[in-house]
């Protein structure tokens, strides 16, 4: 073990905390979220039924907490405003991919719909561990970039229809390093 690093203890309430952003996220099933944590579970408790019992307990931890909270939500939550929001993106010809794997796949969907010969005016696209930060700390990082790949930049238009079209949803953004900071709570009720 590394000097400062977290004992096993620590280890697992941090994969306490990773139940709670997959739960909250709402981006994968009840199974595909039990699989993943199970398998991180075990790398820490050798026992399969003691891994399995934590994971049982994480999440249904998880889900008493999201539905305790969702009961003081707005009836239009922020999540609600954000998917308002990449309805719109998406008429402005923007692809909008939530939760994606990685960057690859939204240079999939950009060689995708040109081989199909749509001509996005975009991408707009974030992944599952950019919605576990929203989850955990209020900001989404949305990556944006040209039809081409390329990043957008500052003074460009295509930035400016992002952040001009999260405004009108009462949504704030800062652009900052290559992305755009969108401040968020996290509100997504159970499907």
């Amino acid at each position: 073990m590394a000097i400062g690093s977290l004992d096993r203890a620590g280890r697992l309430e941090q994969l306490k905390t990773l139940a709670r952003a997959q739960v909250w996220s709402g981006y994968k099933d009840a199974a595909d979220v039990r699989a993943d944590l199970l398998d991180a579970v075990l790398d820490e408790v050798k026992d399969p039924a003691e891994a399995s019992r934590l994971v049982d307990e994480y999440v249904a931890q998880a889900e008493r907490d999201r539905a305790e909270a969702a009961a003081s939500w707005p009836s239009v939550t922020a999540y609600d405003r954000l998917q308002a929001a990449f309805t719109d993106l998406r008429s402005a010809g923007l692809i909008v991919l939530e939760a994606c794997e990685d960057h690859w796949a939204a240079d999939e969907a950009l060689r995708r719909a040109a081989a199909e010969g749509q001509r996005a005016a975009g991408i707009a696209y974030f992944t599952h561990p950019d919605v576990w930060h929203a989850v955990e700390h209020g900001m989404l990082e949305l990556n944006v970039w040209h039809a081409s790949s390329a990043n957008v930049a500052p003074g460009e238009e295509l930035l400016e229809l992002v952040q001009r079209t999260l405004a009108r949803h009462e949504i704030g953004s800062l652009f900052d390093e290559g992305r755009i900071e969108v401040s968020i709570d996290w509100q997504r009720r159970q499907a």
